[in-house]
């Protein structure tokens, strides 16, 4: 995940405000005005089906708090970034997913990113991703970030 470090004079573009709600569906569905099942959900994380899934498992998990999307992050964020991941980890092995090195999780860089909320892909199994789902949720992608295991796990248990 790229993450940009900055001050208080500089800082990144993007919105942190949990009043985003009219017109963003991730914001709807955190406040439960939609019918959308919550596979699992925290104060802080919820997470749910896509809509429109790119493999056998695939599944967003979003924050409560509107955060524009990834480019949104501050070097701050990591441990929140890691809280989504093990969410999404913890979803998959709920829904029987067992070889959890055979997964993606990742985030769309805007502008190609669908809902201008921070969401996370939770993806499995990778290895049997079709070439369209390669195209939108591949590590070569050009408009999608993994999140390694290298970058990420080091607070983890």
């Amino acid at each position: 995940v790229v993450y940009h470090k900055h001050n208080s004079e500089n800082r990144l573009m993007g919105t942190r405000d949990a009043s985003e709600s009219e017109d963003c569906p991730f914001c709807q569905i955190a406040q439960s005005q939609t019918d959308t099942e919550i596979l699992l959900s925290d104060d802080e994380l919820l997470c749910f089906r896509d809509m429109k899934p790119g493999a056998t498992h695939h599944y967003l998990v979003v924050t409560r708090t509107h955060i524009d999307n990834c480019k949104s992050l501050q070097w701050g964020d990591i441990p929140l970034v890691e809280r989504m991941v093990e969410m999404g980890r913890t979803v998959l092995e709920k829904n029987k997913v067992s070889n959890l090195d055979d997964v993606r999780f990742g985030f769309h860089i805007p502008p190609f990113s669908s809902v201008p909320h921070l969401h996370l892909h939770a993806l499995a199994p990778a290895s049997t991703m079709g070439f369209k789902s390669q195209l939108h949720y591949g590590p070569q992608s050009h408009w999608f970030i993994t999140v390694m295991k290298s970058q990420i796990g080091k607070n983890q248990k």
